[in-house]
């Protein structure tokens, strides 16, 4: 396999300082996400050649995306769109443990992502596509755009890979599911939480979520489970891994973090052990760190990751 593409929208993002609501804050920290460039500078950390394709606006928040996903070595195709602003979203803490989270993205940059717009999408045989729910519900454009990078993948012999990432406030649960169902059918690897495929499957034990998943198509169906792991069925037969024991700062970004991990190792042809080992590590430590993406783990830090020790020498 020769690199990973991704494609969607990576915004500003305003982090609120302390322990309190908008109405509170007075402090606040500049910052930069969004579930596919998350997932690609956690590839990129691990050591995987990884490209990333949006619209961004032309505007300070855009030239920053730009900046931050470079900066962790992405390569970027990024379209100046200067009929739209760069997306940003907003992140609290109202109280100790619990996260808000707030877009501002109708109408944005990344949201007219078009399909004349993957013109500059490179895919191959052997690369792997990865795409998020998030994108399919940021607009009609957008969502075709997904859907057709999705069919050039299948038909160059990419390999796809999709993460559920449900938004509520995006779309309507039914619109949704119709439009994760049809991916998943085209897809490869399929990531979703448990309670993203109990949408697809409800009623259905964790065990049988990966297994009514794969059943759609997909080599690869992994459901994780927060502080219980994740389960996933690998060609047809069933793994488990449990949680990497942490105290979280902020969950926000530890699902894009996971798909990293796994990817890498898929990436690397490594067993569906190694996979689902990695990926536990790279959503723990994204938990470890306020950002949606900083705490992401490098390959030169999986040997030591699971030390009981936090200081490094």
């Amino acid at each position: 396999m020769s690199r990973v593409v991704t494609l969607g929208e990576s915004m500003g993002l305003v982090l609120g300082a302390g322990v309190g609501g908008w109405e509170h804050t007075s402090q606040a920290h500049i910052a930069t996400g969004g579930a596919e460039g998350n997932t690609a500078i956690g590839l990129a950390r691990l050591g995987v050649p990884v490209t990333w394709l949006g619209r961004v606006g032309d505007d300070a928040l855009g030239r920053r995306v730009v900046g931050d996903l470079r900066s962790e070595g992405v390569e970027v195709r990024a379209l100046l769109d200067a009929g739209a602003p760069t997306g940003l979203m907003l992140k609290s803490t109202p109280r100790a443990g619990a996260t808000t989270v707030d877009y501002y993205r109708r109408g944005s940059a990344g949201s007219r992502l078009e399909p004349a717009d993957l013109e500059d999408l490179p895919l191959e045989t052997g690369d792997i596509l990865h795409v998020t729910g998030v994108t399919l519900a940021l607009s009609d454009s957008a969502r075709e755009t997904v859907i057709a990078a999705v069919d050039r993948a299948r038909a160059t012999g990419a390999l796809v890979s999709f993460a559920v990432n449900h938004r509520s406030r995006l779309w309507d649960p039914a619109e949704a599911v119709e439009a994760y169902a049809h991916v998943i059918g085209l897809a490869d690897i399929v990531f979703a939480s448990d309670d993203e495929a109990r949408m697809l499957h409800p009623h259905t034990a964790p065990e049988e979520l990966a297994r009514a998943l794969a059943a759609a198509g997909p080599a690869d169906a992994v459901v994780t489970l927060g502080g219980d792991g994740a389960i996933a069925v690998i060609d047809g037969e069933l793994h488990r891994v449990a949680a990497v024991p942490i105290t979280p700062v902020d969950t926000v970004g530890a699902g894009d973090a996971f798909a990293a991990g796994y990817l890498s190792e898929r990436f690397a042809g490594s067993d569906p052990a190694g996979r689902l080992r990695t990926a536990a590590l790279a959503g723990a430590y994204a938990c470890l760190h306020p950002g949606d993406w900083q705490g992401g783990i490098r390959r030169s830090e999986l040997e030591g990751a699971a030390s009981a020790d936090p200081v490094t020498r």
